[in-house]
């Protein structure tokens, strides 16, 4: 391995066609502010967020039944400033503006199950599932839990919820019984979306035993739907409410269209949770609207993500980053979506991922790229990654031997990001 710091130095005219390059000029010419560079660009952002806040709504073309005309209210408060008082939006209708055949999702378990799912039948699944939970009665302010693996269905889950301005919460289903009952137990979920088992490193892990468990110790809920995966589905009859996910949509196979509420740019979207290593996880809520502006922000200025391209970032439904990743949908990209090991194929198979999909940006973890350093994986040689733009790392700080690793074995050419999230803001401290 090298002893130097490589440096990652885009071309002028990647530069020039980057989608902060673009915010810049726009910026400049609406509010006539000289942002030569990023530095002026960030004080800019800080000394007038009214101004950019704005410019960033417009530009990334926010889908909502109003936006009004104050941007900041009570601005000397904190907590108690509101942003976007008079605005009315919904979080789901932005990730869900396209209806075409172009890939939304693409899903690999492992190397046991792959699939994928149109614009136009994400649409569908997103339509038939708000129904069906309209139809038992869960509305606005009601919770929708889910117990599942990274799957389509999870996707599915958050924005037929998010649709009908209920709201959501997930966990993984590698929590033990009581780590779920902790988290959900606080919300009185009225529907638990869970699933029959998982695969882990080429075994199956089956579920239904702790789905049955939960649904006898959660007395709030009133349906458990069992989304097929890697179980037989032998004990849904054993689980409280159970019922599998083809007999909950079966009523409502027929529609098409999604009865989009528009809401208050704070209406509560998702309800996350701390680590729980100082008690039981304390519950974090974040709202519809901020949380679409913030990823907005973070995708299309710190990550570049275009129309097209294939985010792809290696979590569970337990870590926000899966809540970072499916933003991925309202600035037009495509989700990646893994579940399982990272590991399978003598750790090669995510990379396997990135050159069989044309993956643009990769996020993973410094233990990930620390790992497979030591086992002295060499992608470069072994996988095409030509669209491979940008690789994300997060959940630690990335070492500067990493950095040497990852420019020498993996992409010379691309962007490698150590960034710095947070649960309590559903997005990122540092990009």
């Amino acid at each position: 391995m090298s002893d130097r710091t490589p440096l990652w130095k885009p071309s002028r005219p990647r530069i020039a066609a980057a989608n902060l390059t673009a915010f810049r000029h726009s910026a400049a010419r609406r509010w006539g502010v000289e942002c030569a560079d990023y530095d002026a660009l960030h004080r800019w952002s800080v000394t007038h967020p009214e101004q950019f806040w704005t410019t960033l709504w417009d530009v990334a073309g926010v889908v909502a039944e109003k936006r009004g005309e104050r941007v900041l209210a009570d601005a000397n408060k904190m907590p108690g400033a509101k942003w976007f008082p008079d605005a009315r939006l919904n979080f789901a209708e932005n990730l869900l503006r396209s209806h075409d055949s172009a890939d939304a999702l693409v899903f690999w378990g492992e190397d046991k199950v792959k699939g994928r799912a149109s614009h136009a039948e994400l649409y569908r699944a997103v339509a038939q599932t708000a129904w069906a939970l309209r139809d038992m009665g869960v509305g606005k302010g009601d919770r929708v839990a889910a117990y599942l693996p990274n799957l389509p269905a999870a996707v599915v889950a958050m924005l037929a919820t998010a649709s009908i301005g209920a709201i959501f919460s997930s966990a993984s289903p590698d929590f033990g019984v009581q780590g779920v009952l902790d988290r959900f137990g606080q919300i009185a979920p009225k529907v638990l979306f869970a699933c029959d088992g998982y695969y882990y490193n080429g075994k199956v892990i089956d579920c239904l035993g702790k789905v049955a468990e939960i649904a006898a110790r959660m007395p709030s809920l009133e349906r458990v739907v069992i989304v097929p995966y890697a179980g037989s589905g032998a004990g849904i009859a054993a689980v409280k409410h159970g019922v599998p996910l083809a007999d909950f949509l079966a009523p409502f196979a027929g529609e098409r269209e999604i009865r989009f509420e528009r809401l208050p740019f704070e209406h509560p979207l998702y309800i996350l949770y701390s680590s729980g290593t100082t008690g039981v996880p304390k519950c974090i809520v974040h709202s519809a609207g901020g949380t679409l502006l913030q990823h907005l922000k973070e995708h299309r200025l710190h990550g570049d993500v275009k129309p097209g391209d294939r985010v792809f970032y290696f979590t569970t439904c337990g870590w926000m980053m899966w809540n970072w990743l499916v933003s991925g949908l309202a600035s037009g990209a495509t989700l990646l979506l893994y579940d399982g090991s990272p590991f399978v194929g003598r750790g090669y198979i995510l990379f396997d991922y990135a050159e069989a999909e044309g993956m643009t940006h990769f996020g993973t973890s410094a233990k990930f790229i620390d790992a497979i350093a030591k086992i002295n994986l060499a992608p470069a040689k072994t996988h095409k990654l030509d669209r491979l733009r940008a690789i994300f790392s997060t959940g630690s700080p990335l070492v500067p031997e990493a950095f040497n690793y990852v420019y020498d074995n993996i992409k010379r050419d691309v962007q490698l990001a150590s960034i710095s999230g947070g649960t309590d803001i559903v997005s990122c401290f540092l990009c």
